[in-house]
C-alpha cells in the first residue's frame, strides 16, 4: 500500500511522501493565485471553487484569504455556503459542509491529526479523519473543529468554541470544550437578540418583494 493509499484510507501515513507532496503542491499554487483575487473578481472566485473543490453548490461565497492544506480539493460545499475571512481548512481528509452553512471569521476546521506516541510524531507521521457539518448551521468566529467531528443541522456554534465531540441537530453549543447550551426553540422565533423581537411582518413583506 502506498503512502497516498494509506492517507485515503485514514491510516497513519507519511505526509512528506514525494507522491503526496507533488500532488499537494499543485493545489497550493492554485490557492496562492486564488488569494490574489480582488473583491470585484467574484466570477473568478466561483470558478476556483467549482474547479478545485471536491464539490461546490451554487451561490457559495468566500471572503479571502482562504487557508487550505490541499487548496480545498477535499472540501465538499453544498449550496449557499458563506465563509468570512481567514477560514482555515486542514483538508488532508475530507470536509463535508451542508447547504446554507455560515462561517464567521478565523474559523479552523482540521481533519489532520498526529499520533500521541512520540516516536511516530518524531517521524512526521499523521492520520486524517473527516469532518461533517449539517445544513443551515452557523459556526461562530474563531471556532475550532477537530478531526472526526460531526455537527448536526440547524446548529449554532458560539464564537471561540473548541468542538471536540459530535453536536446534535437544532441546538446552540458553546465553550471549550464545546457543549450543548440549549435547544433551538420557540424563543428564537420571537426574539433575535435578548428582548428585541423579530419583526416577522416586515421580513415576510420584504421576502415577497424579492
Amino acid at each position: 500500500m502506498t503512502e497516498y493509499e494509506r492517507m485515503v484510507a485514514g491510516l497513519i501515513y507519511d505526509c512528506a511522501d514525494p507522491e503526496i507532496m507533488a500532488e499537494q503542491s499543485v493545489y497550493m499554487e492554485k490557492l496562492w493565485a486564488f488569494n490574489q483575487l480582488s473583491p470585484a473578481q467574484g466570477e473568478e472566485k466561483t470558478r476556483y471553487m467549482q474547479e478545485v473543490f471536491a464539490q461546490c453548490g451554487e451561490g457559495c461565497y468566500i471572503e479571502l484569504p482562504l487557508r487550505a492544506n490541499w487548496g480545498g480539493a477535499h472540501v465538499h460545499f453544498g449550496k449557499g455556503v458563506y465563509a468570512n475571512s481567514n477560514l482555515t481548512l486542514v483538508d488532508d481528509g475530507h470536509i463535508y459542509v451542508g447547504d446554507y452553512v455560515m462561517f464567521g471569521p478565523n474559523v479552523t476546521i482540521a481533519t489532520a491529526n498526529h499520533p500521541i506516541e512520540p516516536g511516530l510524531r518524531r517521524r512526521g507521521l499523521q492520520y486524517n479523519k473527516d469532518v461533517h457539518i449539517g445544513e443551515n448551521t452557523w459556526i461562530g468566529a474563531g471556532s475550532i473543529i477537530v478531526p472526526g467531528v460531526h455537527i448536526g443541522k440547524n446548529v449554532v456554534i458560539g464564537a471561540g468554541s473548541i468542538v471536540t465531540k459530535d453536536i446534535p441537530d437544532n441546538v446552540v453549543a458553546v465553550g471549550n470544550p464545546c457543549r450543548v447550551l440549549r435547544e433551538v426553540g420557540e424563543h428564537d422565533r420571537t426574539y433575535f437578540y435578548r428582548d428585541e423581537r423579530i419583526d416577522w411582518e416586515a421580513l415576510t413583506a420584504q421576502e415577497e418583494t424579492v
